[in-house]
């Protein structure tokens, strides 16, 4: 897993050809998140590059259901 743990949250930023992708991508992530009940922090920058915050809210810190949110998110791309 390549994501980088920063201030107990773990970030990834993904790059995509066009604003369209990026969207697309996002809307994949949509099942996996209501499946676990663990919503990203999703940022759109620059039209293509979309940066995916993932941290459990409640208890301030990295927990197993980021883990997983990741590796789902990862077999998307």
């Amino acid at each position: 897993m390549d994501w980088e743990k920063e201030n107990n949250k773990l970030i990834k930023i993904f790059v995509f050809h066009d604003f369209v992708g990026a969207i697309h991508f996002i809307n994949k992530i949509v099942p996996y998140a209501e499946d676990l009940q663990h919503h990203p922090d999703i940022e759109i920058f620059d039209y293509k590059n979309v940066k995916i915050t993932l941290t459990t809210h409640s208890k301030k810190k990295i927990t197993e259901k980021d883990y997983q949110l990741a590796k789902k998110i990862d077999q998307i791309t």
